[in-house]
């Protein structure tokens, strides 16, 4: 079983994302706080984590650096999938210890590809 989790508060980008990665053949678990994704990332050791930087609570990239310093040894590949766009902001998000970084809008189209190209899983 291919399990994934995507950490991500809004409802309406968690049904895109996960209905591209079910089609794909993913199990989907979902979080909506990044307490929740740490606490899911330790217990279900999904194969990739996507996660939303701006999410209540904790944000995206304290929730990375907990994953990253957890019993996981920073073994999941960890990708945000953000609106943040600005100069400096995806140094700044690979730097927090993520592996590749998405742009919102979300493409369900070609997210599946993304995701592959950036935790290096040949095309399907």
């Amino acid at each position: 079983m291919r399990k994934v989790l995507v950490i991500e508060d809004n409802a309406d980008n968690l049904k895109i994302v996960t209905y591209s990665l079910q089609r794909a053949g993913y199990t989907v678990i979902g979080a909506e706080r990044g307490e929740e994704g740490i606490a899911l990332a330790l217990k279900e050791r999904p194969l990739f984590i996507l996660m939303d930087i701006n999410l209540p609570g904790i944000d995206g990239i304290e929730t990375a650096k907990k994953i990253r310093n957890s019993e996981t040894e920073g073994s999941i590949p960890i990708i945000a999938i953000t609106s943040y766009a600005m100069t400096g902001d995806r140094d700044r998000i690979l730097a927090a210890g993520f592996n590749g970084y998405i742009e919102k809008p979300i493409d369900p189209i070609r997210i599946v590809d993304q995701i592959h190209k950036i935790i290096g899983l040949a095309e399907k």
